[in-house]
């Protein structure tokens, strides 16, 4: 891949995750500008429509930077510890980036579709505080952003 194509890509992705970074904190915002009632981990309130649609376009714009990231990151592999210790830095900082990742990744879409599903209707509710959940699953797509960056370049050098 040209070195132009690489620089394009990671801006790709860098874009995605920082979008979907920012949607996922506000819609938190949206959901705290509703009305709510707490009691240590209970808590009721009316549901935000505004933080459900940004919650779910935040876990959308998380997978779709994913799955560009790894498409154009190639397949890093290994077969065996031998093969792994004998493999170049590049070649470990692409596998490592690839773990971490995809950790971020689990982690961060599971908060933003918990989030995001616990305004999915416009009505009042009485249930388990989901505090936080939207905006540390925006958090973590700034975290996936540099992790799949990482990824890419690692990979890229490494071939």
């Amino acid at each position: 891949m040209s070195r132009n194509t690489v620089v394009l890509v990671c801006l790709l992705i860098m874009a995605l995750d920082i979008t979907a970074g920012v949607l996922g904190i506000e819609a938190e915002k949206a959901r705290n500008k509703q009305t709510h009632w707490s009691a240590s981990l209970a808590e009721c309130g009316f549901r935000s429509v505004k933080a459900y649609r940004l919650g779910m376009a935040a876990a959308v714009f998380l997978g779709l930077a994913h799955v560009i990231a790894n498409l154009c990151g190639g397949c890093i592999c290994f077969w065996s510890k031998a093969d792994l210790e004998k493999s170049s830095g590049y070649k470990k900082l692409a596998i490592a980036s690839l773990i971490f990742s995809w950790i971020t990744l689990a982690i961060g879409f599971i908060m933003l579709i918990m989030g995001a599903l616990a305004n999915s209707k416009s009505s009042h509710y009485c249930g388990i505080s989901h505090h936080l959940l939207l905006q540390i699953g925006g958090i973590l797509c700034f975290f996936h952003g540099f992790f799949s960056i990482a990824y890419k370049l690692s990979a890229t050098l490494a071939t």
